[in-house]
């Protein structure tokens, strides 16, 4: 149920954060901000701050970050509707009111719940019976013991069990059948127990409530190892983690979670003390999964099988979650060695040589370079061509700007690497002898272009090649457009038509939308650029890096004249005017320039 804008707004504005916060954390004024100890992680030196003002808490220690309602959700395990509810009450409001539609909604999610529970608490009382002693030996051959069968609360669903019929005595058909726990036979017309003669798991919500279910057969069978529950009205497999509502209790101890595939895997993982272990719920891992899990944790695990399906579904993860990153959640990779399992592995090996595998970890960027990388023939340059555009695919899917910028940038510097020259003697003489004749004729071509472009200053030839490069290599621009979005030209017209040029690139123009684009006016300009830009002759012999280089070393240039000109006009300025934010920026500038 969604709560209107204006009543949350309402809330936060009888409430300051501070008030909120200091019932949880001993707070001291410090500025207009407060600070106390993170109660998310566990800290000698205050580092979690509270500013009323902006109506947010932030911890520099672990990265949480929210407002009143994330704060008690976080640090109480309660859901939005709960936390709006008791900070209503706080305010002084009145509990919102919703439609009847909305009631209707919410009442059958408490049936719901109420069944599930029902279903979980039955089954599980079941299988600690002795007469499911063959579900409790196939446990125990797994190294489970009672406690952790407990904590789980596992259970055992009889092939014959009349518990559906239990069911209708107090609910009806349509609330029990809306679970998905039971199924229609076509051809008796019976509803039959999905979970038959399985072992099963139940998947909680946040809160520690059971939603769903998953189910493993317990001996040898053409039917499938593992099914899940059915989506429903209040079940979305994409949206839920297993084990997520016991693991959260770690996040002020690590910012890693381990992700695991399964069901058993996360129980054996638990069970062995390393309570921060998680499995996507029965579906590949989502964005909406994944956004999930930092909430809670920055830095999650991605630890799956060492066979071959699990190092395909490894990198399909890998390279969906991609465009996700930013700088404070990262996402890590540490493939299980082939033929194990988490499971397998902590039995054979114990849980320190788990925890010393799960070290070398690998961040996402570098495990997708390196998967990649085993696939092709380096001294392929086909091959290497190939990966070089996957790979910048990838980076541009970031969505974090500033992070594409830099990912991309690394990538390249090693693709850089990765084709030494391996020529025969001959080779590298044909090489040279061509590479020789390339530059007389640059050189040539330069000196006839310099003839011609004498009456243009320095800065205005530089500009020229600037927007050269923008006209004519878009891939290039994008990956620079920040620093050249902060470089004013000198020459107005130049300005105009880079300013354009970046508003098409940005809309995703290709290069000859662009020109079809700029205007009439422009057209004087772009032939002087084409006659007069000394770099159009350069990158004739110049690949991609080569030019990225040559970019950013005009884009360096051309920061250091507008620095210049600044500090021209503030020493100006401060003839006339000793003004103290002036002069801090002036020193500051000729302090940058000096370290250039």
């Amino acid at each position: 149920m969604k709560y209107p804008k204006e009543y949350l707004d309402e809330i936060k504005l009888r409430l300051k954060v501070s008030q909120v916060v200091g019932k949880t954390v001993q707070l001291k004024k410090r500025g207009k901000e407060f600070i106390g100890l993170s109660p998310f992680k566990n800290e000698k030196s205050p580092s979690f701050t509270v500013n009323d003002e902006k109506e947010f808490y932030h911890c520099f220690s672990s990265g949480e970050h929210g407002n009143i309602f994330d704060f008690l959700m976080k640090t109480k395990s309660i859901g939005f509707g709960e936390a709006v509810k008791t900070l209503a009450a706080e305010a002084g409001m009145q509990p919102y009111r919703f439609s009847n539609f909305d009631q209707k909604k919410d009442l059958r999610f408490q049936t719901y719940k109420n069944i599930y529970k029902e279903y979980s608490d039955y089954f599980h009382k079941d299988l600690l019976n002795s007469k499911n002693k063959e579900a409790l030996d196939y446990l125990n051959t797994r190294g489970l013991k009672k406690n952790t069968i407990e904590e789980f609360k596992l259970g055992y669903v009889p092939w014959k069990n009349n518990f559906y019929e239990d069911l209708l005595q107090k609910y009806s058909e349509e609330d029990v059948n809306l679970t998905g726990l039971y199924y229609k036979h076509d051809k008796s017309g019976k509803y039959i127990d999905r979970f038959n003669s399985r072992i099963i798991f139940p998947v909680n919500n946040i809160t520690g409530d059971p939603i769903a279910f998953g189910g493993r057969i317990i001996k040898e069978s053409k039917l499938a190892k593992y099914i899940n529950s059915p989506e429903t009205e209040f079940y979305k497999k994409g949206s839920m983690i297993f084990n997520l509502d016991k693991a959260k209790s770690c996040r002020s101890e690590t910012s890693e979670v381990i992700i695991v595939e399964g069901y058993m895997d996360v129980v054996s993982v638990y069970s062995a003390g390393i309570k921060n272990v998680i499995a996507n719920s029965g579906t590949a891992l989502t964005e909406r999964q994944i956004d999930i899990i930092w909430k809670f944790f920055s830095n999650p695990i991605i630890c799956l099988d060492g066979d071959q399906s699990g190092q395909k579904a490894s990198i399909r993860i890998a390279e969906k979650l991609f465009s996700q990153i930013n700088e404070e959640n990262k996402i890590y990779f540490s493939i299980m060695p082939e033929g194990n399992d988490p499971d397998d592995y902590i039995k054979k090996n114990g849980k320190e040589n788990f925890l010393s595998f799960l070290k070398e970890k690998q961040i996402i960027q570098s495990y997708i370079w390196h998967y990649h990388l085993k696939k092709i023939n380096r001294n392929n340059p086909f091959e290497v061509s190939k990966f070089e555009k996957e790979i910048k695919k990838l980076c541009y899917s970031i969505k974090d700007e500033t992070l594409k910028k830099y990912v991309l940038e690394d990538f390249l510097g090693q693709i850089k690497k990765l084709t030494p020259i391996q020529n025969t003697r001959q080779s590298y003489s044909r090489f040279q002898k061509y590479n020789k004749q390339k530059n007389y004729q640059i050189l040539n071509e330069t000196k006839t272009l310099h003839e011609k472009t004498s009456h243009f200053s320095k800065t205005h030839i530089k500009e020229f090649s600037v927007l050269f490069i923008m006209l004519n290599y878009l891939n290039i621009a994008l990956q620079k457009i920040e620093d050249i979005s902060e470089i004013k030209f000198l020459s107005e017209k130049n300005e105009s038509l880079k300013k354009l040029i970046i508003a098409l690139l940005l809309e995703g123009n290709d290069k000859s939308k662009i020109q079809s684009k700029i205007s009439s006016d422009y057209n004087k300009l772009i032939k002087e650029i084409n006659e007069n830009s000394s770099i159009q002759i350069i990158t004739k012999a110049k690949n991609d890096d080569a030019i990225l280089e040559l970019l950013n070393e005009l884009l360096t240039e051309l920061k250091k004249l507008n620095d210049l000109k600044k500090i021209e006009s503030l020493e100006k300025e401060l003839i006339n005017n000793l003004d103290e934010n002036s002069f801090s920026e002036l020193i500051k500038l000729k302090s940058q320039l000096n370290r250039d």
